[in-house]
């Protein structure tokens, strides 16, 4: 799953903005990986005035985008190129033309250490996965044993 952790000034984003950035992220999963809709988690952490600081110094117009993956690793330096490419692009309307400053990063986690509704996702591009994606809800599937060995 990618989870996007958006650091935010306090009313940064009202509940439309919300749901437009978070639609845009997902698409981008959906859209450029094939990911069920379902994977992708967005928390906006908003943060009262005088709480970020960059440089040592208040930052009220900041936004910082932590991302964890799962679900997909970025293994080669053009696809990493890429994938920041299209991030950039999905956040661009969201704080460079709301006049923010920001900052993105990318930490990922292994694919044996994460479970979704205590299940072993299945594979990546697999037909189980496009169960999942169709179905947008993760369930049993038969192989998940050998999900762990793969």
């Amino acid at each position: 799953m990618p989870m996007w952790q958006i650091y935010a000034p306090a009313g940064a984003y009202d509940m439309d903005s919300k749901k437009a950035f978070s639609d845009a992220i997902t698409d981008l999963y959906v859209d450029f990986a094939g990911l069920p809709r379902f994977y992708v988690v967005v928390v906006f952490e908003e943060r009262p005035q005088g709480s970020i600081w960059v440089g040592g110094e208040p930052a009220d117009n900041f936004v910082r985008v932590v991302i964890d993956h799962i679900a997909r690793q970025l293994d080669t330096p053009e696809l990493r190129d890429l994938t920041m490419e299209a991030m950039e692009a999905t956040l661009e309307p969201f704080v460079r033309e709301r006049g923010f400053d920001w900052e993105i990063h990318i930490d990922e986690t292994p694919l044996d250490l994460w479970r979704t509704q205590g299940l072993v996702p299945p594979p990546p591009e697999s037909v189980h996965e496009r169960r999942w994606a169709d179905e947008n809800a993760p369930s049993p599937w038969q192989d998940a044993a050998a999900s762990l060995t793969a």
